[in-house]
């Protein structure tokens, strides 16, 4: 969680010197380099064919949609705001776990889910006069596709290394990304600044890649319902960053609302499956 904390200040100083579609075809693309010679490295085998249904799901939610959405909402929204939208994340990815899996947590699970997804919506709703802006339905439509990556990732994590997840569907995300960056890069401007490469940097090495690593790892080990509430941190560490390196002023409704939901996590991590 504390790797993909970053990722949407990272993205903020990525889009002070790049486009949406450049930062988020880069950032896919070197992803991809340092999946491929990682694969390359270690001599990976290939993935079962019963597998890559699933690491397509992980491409297009996680490595794909997911940072192209968020990108776009980043250009109108602040990073404080983004992060608590996406504190839906967990509840989406335990809804979709449910269905997927067939393994429903019990009910005391779902009412402490639904409370910190409340929490949410009502904060997004209050904060623009009763209806979501453009870039919430950017948010919204990202953190489904992120939580369906999240789930094939999870299962695959059952019997495949993390880091091979995550690398095989940057792999199969890797054309589309260089489709986007010859598009892109000749038709958005183009700043390189040292913010904005590091930023770059961040999002492509670390969100796209290196927090996919333990993160599915994770996953694999306690199960993708019970892992997805612990995102519910993330928005309290975002708020963090967004402070310190953005200087952006909170107002009183984000930190309340990003506790509210933190103590979902607490109830939902003792909460048992039925």
């Amino acid at each position: 969680m504390l790797s993909f904390s970053l990722t949407f200040p990272a993205t903020e100083w990525a889009l002070g010197g790049f486009g949406p579609w450049s930062a988020t075809g880069i950032r896919g693309t070197v992803a991809a380099v340092i999946a491929i010679s990682t694969l390359m490295l270690t001599r990976a085998p290939r993935p079962a064919r019963s597998d890559w249904p699933a690491l397509a799901t992980v491409a297009l939610g996680c490595v794909l949609g997911f940072p192209l959405l968020t990108t776009f909402a980043l250009q109108s929204s602040t990073t404080a705001h983004s992060a608590v939208v996406i504190g839906l994340l967990p509840m989406a990815t335990a809804a979709i776990a449910a269905l997927r899996t067939k393994r429903h947590p019990s009910k005391v699970f779902w009412a402490a889910a639904a409370t910190g997804a409340i929490a949410v919506i009502t904060f997004t709703l209050s904060q623009n006069h009763g209806r979501p802006t453009i870039a919430d339905l950017y948010l919204f439509g990202g953190l489904v596709l992120c939580a369906a990556g999240y789930v094939e990732g999870g299962r695959l994590s059952a019997h495949l290394p993390g880091w091979q997840v995550i690398a095989w569907g940057v792999v199969l995300a890797a054309p589309v990304n260089a489709l986007v960056c010859a598009l892109a890069l000749p038709t958005e401007p183009v700043h390189p600044t040292a913010k904005a490469l590091t930023g770059l940097a961040y999002i492509a090495a670390v969100s796209q890649f290196g927090g996919f690593v333990v993160w599915y790892r994770g996953m694999g080990l306690i199960g993708v319902a019970r892992a997805s509430q612990l995102q519910l941190a993330q928005p309290l560490m975002t708020l963090v960053w967004a402070v310190l390196l953005l200087g952006e002023h909170l107002t009183a409704a984000v930190p309340v609302t990003a506790v509210v939901v933190l103590g979902a996590i607490v109830v939902t991590q003792r909460a048992r499956a039925s």
